[in-house]
């Protein structure tokens, strides 16, 4: 994997180590475009992202962090913005960064991928939410405001699945990521949780494959050892599924590069 570009640093409150320590790390693994995209601030689960006051001290850090290193490694700026309505602020969707991913981390205000509000699944239509989840997604596509989709099967994390075909929950979501030309990030931090396996799923990576649509690869490390984690494994499954090019950005252009 020489491409990686979903990471965070400890602006997010819940990730640990040093830039530095992410980079080297990175410079370790032969990843050849690293890119930082730590949670985006909001007015909302305010303690597990930065604050607006803090951006311009993540995007310097990042920015000095690319310049130090720029002979070894190349080092790309972005946010992971929460597709949230009522939100999302005009000061992220507008900052001078290399791209923006769009994720789901919430249906209404439920923190699903969140351990603190687990017990929430036991009152759920487990169907219900993963067609709200899959909903969220194509009004996240729609939206026109990202060029990745993260994590796109995030709702499975725990390892609660639909008894519906997946397929059937999530084809109008994968239509509309086509329509507007978005990348799908192929993310390792799966791997890591309860479900133990990528996101996306078989089910979703076929349905990619039938609209080619275009893929990236990201570690999503909340710490530097996870730079890399199964790296090789999450190749192996892209190419499986016939890719050999993933997308890198600069200054929201996209660029396809072999892998």
């Amino acid at each position: 994997m020489s491409v990686d570009l979903h990471n965070h640093t400890i602006l997010c409150n819940h990730a640990e180590g040093s830039i530095d320590e992410y980079v080297q790390k990175a410079i370790d693994e032969k990843i050849k475009y690293f890119g930082f995209a730590d949670h985006a601030p909001m007015n909302f689960d305010t303690k597990y992202r930065m604050n607006f006051n803090q951006m311009q001290e993540y995007e310097n850090s990042i920015l000095d962090v690319r310049e130090k290193y720029k002979k070894e490694i190349s080092i790309l700026l972005a946010y992971e913005v929460d597709f949230l309505a009522g939100y999302m602020d005009e000061r992220i969707l507008s900052a001078k960064v290399d791209y923006l991913i769009g994720s789901v981390h919430f249906i209404g205000e439920w923190g699903f991928d969140n351990p603190e509000f687990i017990g929430e699944y036991k009152h759920k239509d487990i169907n219900k939410i993963w067609q709200e989840y899959f909903d969220a997604i194509k009004a996240l596509a729609k939206s026109n405001l990202f060029e990745i989709v993260g994590h796109i099967d995030l709702i499975k994390v725990f390892n609660f699945l639909p008894t519906k075909e997946i397929k059937v929950l999530a084809k109008d979501a994968i239509k509309e990521i086509k329509k507007a030309n978005m990348v799908v990030e192929l993310n390792a931090a799966g791997y890591r949780k309860p479900i133990k396996q990528p996101y996306p799923g078989k089910e979703i990576m076929e349905l990619l494959c039938e609209y080619d649509i275009p893929i990236t690869f990201s570690s999503d490390a909340h710490k530097p050892e996870q730079i890399g984690y199964m790296k090789e494994e999450i190749v192996k499954y892209a190419k499986e599924y016939g890719y050999k090019k993933c997308a890198i950005f600069s200054k929201k252009e996209r660029e396809m590069i072999n892998f």
